[in-house]
């Protein structure tokens, strides 16, 4: 087996994610303060250094780049969200984030594509040959179906597929939208998920009472009202009308409104803005706190609005569910006896159920923050709904839905880091799920593996929910609950507000569609790094919490101060990013362990460099970057310091270090190096690209051992260089 020191020791993430720079308020220049950059600015400086760079992004020549959203640091540093076409096709996975200091030159890149895409965009299956597969697996009533083609580079293996989107009601009388993935080559059927939200994996039967309609009396007051909710007791609403006529549309959060479904599901696709009717009272005092009155629940939906609005806005900055300010609908008597409630991006709209026969409505704080956390997700980093990312997906709307509860601190439905336990799901009196220990539900995991990726996101949540609890509580007993740890270490939190920040600037900031749980790690010692700085208790925590739900270190680390950026290429000068590895993974894309700082071996400079093979057993190593060539380079070479070491002897060649060049489907063996070449230490290689000029390649180093006796292949310092 190779060093087994370094299989325990380092876990790169697959989403090839990189350190950028420190954003912390000492890092703003004090004199001259600069002009605050516009995100349109911001958009364009990242488009010029997309363009400049494609090996950053692992750009093909058949992409292009449309920037999603822009953010703007304090000290100008800026984070641009692209979405990625191939020959004008979609990429699903392809959206990467550009990292730029403050003065707009590339720092690092944020993506997950792994390798420059290169296939046919020829279907051999039809629109409607796909649209009929995947109607097959919608279970309800369907209403519209749209088939698109695209590029699924979520995985490992990028192919051509169509996208089936199902849109309808679900048997369970959820919204749906049904999106499936069908291979444009062999029909096959991939991935698959509900765009529609449901707080529940499935309709969960409970007990309750059912609502009836009648009608309060209370003093009127002026644009303030007074609600008498079930779940949230007496609240003050923001309300819309003067005189003898008020609705419950809130002025102070975007216009948000709360309306009566009537107990009908959606008949179009989603919700609409003029569907269902509108609460309206003579006295703006809304409901009697029983289920007697309709208006009862819709203060609970009411007062959910407000709180997220409010926790966004006040603690995280965050002006509405997109950013912009726009208040969402909420919809409450949603079908009959509907046992779930869900956040419908499409329609932007929560929808709220009564309740199975027996059970309570839906309307609870955390589950109103919960819902509407899943819009936020899908403005930020847009975490698709499977593997990894859809646990992500799901413990971002569990922590933030805890967050908004804490926030509101409402006596009816104390703060706590149970979900959904005034609702009663279970009958007994139990949450839905528990922060502390996710397992307690029977099916949620505590601890990250790779086969974590294959649960439900509701059940795969439970990692993301378990590290945020150890992150803002600690380990061990409190009065939240008794959490233990997957590794066996106490952690010491650092509170609900340090905690939520973190994880909202690594959502917001570094995470991208498919980021998956060590990418997640990487995301928040970025984000603890930028907020509170490398050295501070604050990122240490994080990291010592990541380890606790069983998530190994990455490249990225709270350890010393920010790497410097890399520099931008110049004519003569490194076309090559990160060339030292210095500044993690990106854009390299790398076999698991290849990159690392171990002090088993050593590096040529700095701290972490390339080690390939070394296992002493049939093993295959790789690393590769994209770069491009310009046509006018009078003399391109690829350089780099190669130590090779061995417990081979004689001259026969065991095991072999190819360096290559992949131009398309093309690729070209520069030279091998082999058992039989062992160094004493470094020494520096130099190869010939002429061959390659005006073209855009990838430089691939191949390590290969056979079945006995190790050889370890260490590469450091690389450079390509123009003449």
């Amino acid at each position: 087996m190779k060093r087994t020191f370094l299989l325990g020791s380092l876990a790169l993430s697959v989403a090839g994610l990189a350190i950028a720079g420190g954003v912390t308020a000492s890092a703003v220049p004090a004199v001259p303060p600069q002009p605050k950059v516009s995100t349109s600015q911001a958009a364009q400086d990242a488009a010029a250094q997309v363009a400049a760079h494609p090996q950053a992004v692992r750009a093909s020549p058949h992409d292009t780049f449309t920037p999603r959203r822009s953010l703007v640091d304090a000290d100008n540093a800026r984070h641009v969200h692209f979405d990625r076409t191939y020959q004008g096709l979609p990429v699903l996975g392809g959206d990467v984030i550009v990292h730029s200091a403050p003065d707009g030159r590339l720092d690092t890149t944020t993506l997950n594509l792994q390798a420059p895409l290169s296939l046919s965009v020829t279907p051999s299956v039809t629109d409607q040959q796909a649209i009929a597969t995947a109607i097959e697996l919608f279970k309800g009533t369907r209403k519209t179906t749209t088939a698109t083609l695209k590029v699924d580079a979520l995985g490992t293996d990028p192919k051509l597929v169509w996208e089936v989107v199902v849109n309808g009601t679900a048997d369970d009388q959820s919204p749906s939208h049904l999106h499936v993935l069908v291979d444009a080559r062999t029909g096959a059927t991939g991935q698959s998920w509900d765009a529609y939200s449901a707080f529940l994996p499935e309709n969960v039967h409970a007990r309750g009472t059912a609502t009836g309609n009648t009608t309060a009396t209370a003093v009127a007051s002026s644009g303030t009202g007074t609600g008498n909710g079930y779940q949230t007791g007496k609240v003050t609403l923001s309300t819309t009308g003067s005189g003898t006529t008020y609705t419950l549309v809130d002025p102070d959060r975007g216009n948000g409104e709360t309306r009566d479904a009537q107990n009908k599901t959606a008949t179009n696709d989603t919700p609409s803005a003029g569907w269902g009717i509108a609460f309206a009272d003579a006295d703006n005092v809304w409901g009697n706190g029983a289920l007697t009155d309709r208006a009862t629940v819709a203060v609970d939906a009411h007062y959910g609005i407000q709180a997220t609005w409010d926790f966004y806005k006040n603690v995280l900055g965050r002006n509405g569910i997109k950013n912009n300010g726009a208040g969402a609908r909420s919809f409450v008597h949603y079908g009959t006896n509907y046992g779930n409630a869900g956040w419908d991006d499409d329609s932007f709209s929560m929808i709220y159920g009564d309740g199975d026969v027996g059970s309570k409505p839906f309307t609870e704080i955390d589950v109103a923050g919960h819902e509407m956390s899943h819009g936020v997700t899908a403005a930020t980093a847009g975490l698709v709904y499977y593997g990894d990312a859809g646990g992500l997906n799901e413990a971002t709307s569990d922590i933030m839905g805890t967050m908004v509860e804490f926030n509101a601190n409402n006596a009816a439905d104390a703060p706590d880091y149970l979900i959904g336990e005034k609702i009663d799901i279970n009958g007994n009196g139990t949450p839905l799920r528990w922060m502390d220990k996710p397992s307690k539900d029977g099916k949620s995991v505590d601890c990250w593996s790779a086969g974590t990726k294959n649960l439900n996101p509701h059940y795969s949540s439970g990692v993301g929910n378990h590290l945020f609890y150890l992150l803002a509580v600690g380990s061990g007993q409190s009065q939240w609950g008794n959490s233990p740890t997957c590794d066996g270490t106490a952690v010491v939190g650092i509170g609900n507000d340090k905690s939520a920040k973190i994880w909202y600037r690594a959502l917001s900031t570094y995470m991208v569609s498919a980021t998956d749980y060590p990418g997640a790690r990487t995301a928040t010692v970025k984000a603890a790094r930028d907020l509170y700085g490398a050295g501070s208790t604050e990122c240490a925590t994080v990291e010592k919490a990541w380890s606790a739900v069983n998530v190994a270190p990455t490249a990225t680390t709270c350890g010393g101060a920010a790497p410097t950026p890399s520099p931008t290429p110049t004519p003569g000068g490194n076309l090559l990013l990160n060339p030292g590895f210095e500044s993690g993974t990106a854009p390299w894309s790398a076999s698991s362990g290849v990159i690392t700082s171990d002090t088993n071996a050593s590096p040529r400079t700095g701290s972490y460099y390339a080690w390939l093979n070394g296992y002493g057993s049939a093993h295959t190593d790789t690393l590769s970057q994209s770069v491009t060539i310009p046509a006018t380079a009078s003399a391109p070479k690829l350089t780099f310091w190669n130590k090779i070491t061995t417990a081979e002897t004689g001259s026969t060649a065991y095991d072999t270090l190819k360096v290559q060049v992949v131009n398309g489907t093309t690729t070209t063996v520069l030279t091998t190096y082999s058992n039989a070449d062992a160094t004493a230490g470094y020494v520096q290689r130099t190869l010939d690209l002429s061959a390659f000029k005006g073209k855009t390649v990838t430089i691939k180093f191949t390590g290969t051992e056979d079945s006995s006796l190790r050889t370890s292949f260490l590469i450091d310092d690389t450079a390509v260089t123009t003449g």
